[in-house]
């Protein structure tokens, strides 16, 4: 103790310090070089990871659109865009997974110019991160059209000739109509569609042609049946035949010009048909041809006029 009486506190010399310096610098240097080392790398990965950095991208463009809209017009498929973030993540991106993702659901119909800017355009596979920061073009232009639906009617296209001395009568599709769903502009002025072509070359008797594919030439176009059943009636060639045939109950004769095949004809005579008269309600006559039974809707009666 000193005069005061509080205890003496010995100050260290110049021995203890050598000592103390000795012991934290030479003592055990191989494993404090070894932290030294590692410490330094975990700082040098952990600032390199954070380094930014920017890198352009060419990726696809795909535009959701509302169920009830389409786009008519042939828009650029594909745009640049700039991303920034940590160096690593973004070396890390597969071009191939990245998508850039615009919503056109609160966009107007008709001729449109639509913005692409970091704040509309979305590319959901960025890693946690990475950020979008430009993309190029920055306007596109975009016709957006209403979808409308309406029945149209399917024709059977055929291809080839009948066999010889044969035609076709008819064509008849079931069903007759289908509906489909497109642009407006489209299905306003679409009068009828196609079928998949069905061959006739060489046939000498009615066929039927089922599950025909039906056609839509429009690629925004679809139908909701896309197949039908199509009947062909084929028989022999016809011919037009003119007959002179009494008039029953009445005086003169009346021309009668019937269409059918050829080898009808040849069983029929002029004996065998009967015109008569019919009159309507505000007294008016029409003449009208009577076929013999057996050959009812096989000819037509293409005209008739009565000669006094």
């Amino acid at each position: 103790m000193n005069s005061t009486g509080r205890p003496t506190i010995a100050k260290p010399n110049g021995l203890f310090l050598k000592h103390v310096l000795r012991k934290v610098f030479l003592e055990d240097w191989v494993l404090k070089l070894t932290a030294l080392v590692i410490t330094v790398a975990l700082w040098l990965g952990v600032t390199g990871l954070s380094t930014p950095t920017t890198k352009r991208f060419s990726v696809p463009l795909v535009m959701s659109i509302p169920n009830n809209t389409e786009i008519t017009n042939e828009p650029i498929e594909e745009v640049d865009i700039v991303l920034t973030g940590d160096k690593r993540k973004i070396d890390q991106i597969n071009r191939a997974e990245l998508t850039a993702v615009v919503d056109l659901g609160e966009l107007a119909t008709g001729d449109r110019v639509l913005q692409l800017t970091p704040e509309n355009v979305a590319v959901p596979q960025l890693p946690l991160g990475v950020k979008l920061d430009e993309v190029q073009p920055s306007r596109i232009a975009v016709r957006l059209e209403k979808v409308v639906e309406k029945d149209v009617e399917v024709r059977a296209e055929l291809t080839g000739q009948p066999a010889e001395n044969f035609e076709v009568y008819a064509a008849t599709v079931n069903p007759v109509k289908v509906r489909v769903r497109g642009p407006e502009s489209y299905i306003r002025t679409l009068d009828f569609l196609s079928t998949s072509p069905i061959d006739i070359g060489g046939a000498a008797e009615s066929l039927v042609a089922r599950q025909v594919a039906v056609s839509v030439a429009n690629p925004n176009t679809i139908a909701y049946s896309t197949v039908v059943d199509v009947y062909v009636d084929i028989g022999e060639k016809r011919i037009e035949r003119m007959y002179s045939v009494p008039v029953k109950d009445g005086e003169g004769r009346a021309r009668v010009v019937l269409f059918g095949g050829r080898s009808i004809f040849d069983e029929l005579a002029a004996d065998d048909l009967r015109v008569e008269t019919i009159k309507s309600e505000s007294g008016a006559e029409t003449p009208r041809v009577v076929l013999p039974q057996r050959l009812e809707g096989k000819l037509e009666v293409r005209s008739v006029r009565i000669r006094g």
